[in-house]
């Protein structure tokens, strides 16, 4: 719930229809996939900053929509390729050392929103990021998965004692409301710039994946198959895009609650996908999401934004980079390409840095492989 309503709250998007998106979403997933997978669909953090990006330079979220709408069809896309190709061979190409990158780029890119949050209240700011990270590093159990919840909370209210809230939006908003949905708008600018992040989020969502059935002891890979849960995300995520929400993404805090709870019934994650649906129609809460201070929201921000970019370095040391030269070269240099460089093709079409990294990564891992294998045979 924490982080499904914090991304609408940091890009613009309405929570509402973030919530609602994520419920419908989730349903549309369990759909497609049998009913077998017992995934949750939320909010994606990967889009954040494309999103963001898109909003400065077109004033009109709708833009963005557009992108979410394109990357949920390229997430279609994929999962046709991965029926026809198989995963074995798909794996070769999104390498664990280019996905870590990828994913600590997109954490270090969102730090400095979170910093500039921050600066409007750093004392309370400090205080919501070092109780969210005690929770995390010292707690456990159903606790530990409330953190973010119990973080801004207790910010909300040291900031209501010594600061004072206005709580007038939520006495005016009605009870019953219904979600402001808005359709999409295209232009070749934007899509290329939110697009291309589904080239981070496919890796990511194969690990989720895999993590769940781990826990679960099934091979959802197979059963319902790799294909089916990609495509459901990639329709959960054009529905969003088309109604006003944030791309979908399977969530990874799935995984640590079937792990906590021991029940992997799907049909209970269906069950919060309609309590989400139902939540997004009362008003009071939505008016109540208004009401957070940015710099609360900053101080989790730096927790949550710190730890994808952990999340990320944390596959690059799972993967041994320090022993293969190339592998260091291609991070080296996908780094250096993704914290520094926006591409502008053309007037109207540029290629943020992050998408730019994933290509000069991808194109450098498949080159060094050709070559390796060259050199392997002797040629």
């Amino acid at each position: 719930f924490g982080a499904t309503t914090l991304v609408p709250l940091l890009t613009g998007f309405s929570v509402p229809v973030a919530l609602f998106s994520a419920g419908l979403g989730t349903l549309i997933f369990h759909l497609l996939t049998k009913q077998k997978v017992p995934i949750f669909l939320g909010s994606s953090f990967a889009f954040i900053p494309a999103i963001i990006l898109v909003a400065q330079l077109t004033g009109d979220l709708r833009y963005a929509q557009g992108g979410v709408v394109v990357a949920g069809l390229l997430y279609v896309l994929f999962s046709y390729i991965v029926k026809m190709v198989g995963i074995d061979k798909i794996s070769k190409v999104f390498v664990p050392h280019i996905v870590g990158t990828m994913i600590f780029i997109i954490g270090v890119t969102l730090i400095p929103t979170a910093l500039d949050m921050s600066s409007a209240h750093w004392g309370i700011a400090g205080l919501v990021f070092f109780t969210a990270l005690i929770i995390q590093g010292l707690l456990k159990g159903f606790i530990k998965q409330l953190s973010i919840i119990i973080a801004i909370g207790l910010g909300y209210i040291v900031t209501s004692i010594t600061l004072g809230v206005d709580f007038s939006p939520i006495q005016q908003a009605p009870w019953i409301l219904i979600p402001s949905f808005t359709f999409p708008k295209f232009d070749w600018s934007s899509i290329t710039i939110i697009a291309p992040i589904v080239l981070a989020v496919f890796m990511e969502h194969i690990g989720d994946i895999t993590a769940n059935q781990t826990i679960v002891k099934q091979n959802f890979l197979k059963d319902p198959g790799l294909h089916r849960t990609l495509l459901g995300d990639g329709i959960a995520t054009m529905m969003a895009g088309f109604i006003g929400g944030p791309a979908n993404t399977t969530y990874s805090e799935n995984t640590g609650v079937l792990a906590l709870t021991k029940n992997y019934n799907p049909a209970i994650l269906r069950l919060a996908a309609v309590f989400a649906i139902i939540v997004s129609f009362i008003g009071k809460i939505a008016a109540f999401f208004t009401t957070i201070p940015v710099f609360v929201l900053g101080g989790i921000s730096l927790i949550l934004f710190g730890m994808i970019a952990m999340i990320g370095l944390k596959t690059l040391i799972k993967d041994k980079i320090w022993y293969d030269a190339n592998k260091l070269i291609s991070v080296a240099v996908m780094l250096f390409v993704g914290l520094n460089t926006n591409l502008q093709l053309t007037e109207a079409i540029s290629l943020s840095s992050m998408t730019v990294a994933a290509i000069v990564g991808i194109a450098m891992n498949t080159i060094v492989t050709q070559i390796t294998k060259k050199t392997t045979r002797g040629d």
